[in-house]
């Protein structure tokens, strides 16, 4: 063989390996852009770390959580939010990229009362199948001030709520939890 022929065909190899390679570069880089932009901007794993949500979610639960509805609509009463700590959770020292996961009980306007193991909407009892027990200490009525929410967990008796360091800033909201994916035995949605 021509000593031409043979360093051709060794470019025309190496030419071949680095176009693989550089479609492999760009297959990653546009994988890794994608799972930042949806974490970031649609839906995101979470982590259920406490029981402060039994018997809805359990300890050791994995969620997704969708953050794109709320741009669109506030919570409601009912969803189940994940949020960052309130001005005054942080000043309890909780970091200010911890996670809370709580249902929504009041919006704007609303007026929250817990009295004789009931929580009070606008006077109305809420029917709560979803709680673990009924709370076992009265909370005065207050009003939920503007684009501000009243979150308590579900596990009533045992969870640092809005009862304990009031209203949630609709700003801290990231998203509302909607799939549990883990454990197997109790994936569906929320």
């Amino acid at each position: 063989m021509i000593p031409h022929e043979s360093d051709a065909k060794e470019d025309r190899a190496s030419l071949k390996v680095w176009r693989s390679w550089q479609e492999n570069l760009i297959l990653i880089a546009i994988a890794l852009c994608l799972a930042f932009l949806i974490r970031t901007f649609i839906a995101e794993p979470r982590y259920i770390p406490s029981d402060s949500m039994l018997p809805t979610l359990h300890t050791g639960d994995r969620l997704v959580i969708e953050k794109i509805s709320y741009h669109f609509h506030p919570p409601i009463t009912g969803d189940i939010i994940v949020f960052q700590p309130s001005a005054e959770l942080q000043r309890r020292g909780y970091p200010k990229d911890q996670a809370f996961i709580k249902r929504v009980i009041g919006k704007s306007g609303e007026v929250i009362s817990v009295a004789h193991g009931k929580v009070y909407l606008n006077g109305q009892p809420l029917t709560e199948d979803y709680i673990a027990e009924p709370p076992n200490q009265p909370y005065r009525p207050v009003k939920v001030p503007e684009d501000e929410f009243f979150v308590m967990g579900d596990n009533r008796n045992d969870s640092n709520d809005s009862r304990y360091w009031g209203f949630l800033p609709r700003k801290n909201i990231i998203g509302r939890a909607t799939f549990r994916f883990w454990p197997l035995d109790r994936i569906g949605f929320i």
